[in-house]
């Protein structure tokens, strides 16, 4: 029977690898205030009183609300709770997703976390890279993991992470920067970053997949909805959701889940897959249905 050791390190620090995302707190397309302010400070009282002490946020997710929920649900913040932020994005006023990639706009950004979050460091930064939104000059990696290197030198910031990064790039970050993080996205039906996971399981680095269940756009395969993922669920009392977590944690112990929500129920259900154990059938077939 598989069952985890939920403990994981992340910047030094021992955290357990059932975090939370805070990206569903703003309202819809992660912009504005949340639908249902009370609820959103609800669900991050619980997820502390659940043992979570890794929680993921950003300055540009509402922007600002995020960040300021968190401040204000849970500030004097516990001893235990590593705070993990990411740079290189802003919103406009339609709550587009804007570019900020040079090292300044990177400095702003940690800057502007420290400043809504009420703190002196965070416990890390993603560099998130956003090739893809660029309508100018590409900003060189170096210059960008220059200036978080220098970031982190001044103590703004525990460690370095980055984001949205093929591994080419993750290479270069671990070996010039001493990365301690990536976030990609990653799932059970969606494994084409399994090099980059590899990489960093070898590298000792922290693997936090963001599209965990690929629910968040139409193009992505639905781990929900596979037939084998519902199987082990009907099988196990448990929500496809759940499975589809569990197999991660399974699947390579760098991994730490970072699942998000807005609603208390919905997070005791991430939580309880602590106690989900995949027998070796379960995987098989969860492996199966991934290939």
């Amino acid at each position: 029977m598989q069952s985890f050791t939920f403990s994981g390190s992340l910047a030094g620090r021992s955290v357990r690898r059932i975090g939370f995302g805070a990206m569903q707190l703003p309202g819809p397309g992660v912009f504005g205030p949340p639908r249902d302010r009370d609820e959103a400070l609800a669900v991050l009282r619980r997820a502390v009183e659940l043992g979570v002490n890794h929680i993921d946020t950003s300055q540009y997710y509402g922007p600002d609300v995020s960040n300021e929920l968190i401040r204000e649900a849970l500030h004097p913040y516990p001893e235990d709770l590593l705070l993990v932020s990411k740079v290189g994005a802003e919103r406009d006023a339609q709550g587009g997703w804007v570019s900020a990639q040079t090292p300044a706009d990177l400095r702003r950004g940690v800057e502007d976390n420290l400043r809504s979050l009420e703190i002196d460091q965070l416990g890390a930064v993603n560099l998130r890279r956003m090739d893809e939104h660029s309508d100018g000059e590409v900003v060189p990696l170096e210059d960008q993991l220059a200036e978080m290197v220098a970031l982190r030198d001044e103590g703004k910031i525990g460690g370095i992470g980055i984001s949205t990064a093929p591994l080419a790039e993750v290479q270069t970050a671990i070996a010039t920067a001493g990365i301690v993080c990536v976030q990609n996205p990653f799932s059970l039906l969606d494994q084409h970053d399994a090099d980059v996971l590899a990489a960093c399981h070898n590298a000792g680095v922290a693997y936090a997949p963001y599209f965990p269940l690929g629910s968040a756009f139409p193009h992505l395969p639905k781990v929900v909805d596979d037939p084998a993922v519902v199987a082990v669920a009907d099988r196990l009392g448990a929500t496809p959701a759940q499975v589809g977590l569990a197999w991660l944690l399974a699947h390579d112990d760098s991994i730490l889940l970072i699942p998000g929500t807005s609603s208390v129920a919905h997070l005791e259900q991430n939580m309880a897959i602590g106690d989900l154990v995949l027998s070796p059938e379960d995987l098989a077939d969860l492996d199966a249905a991934g290939t």
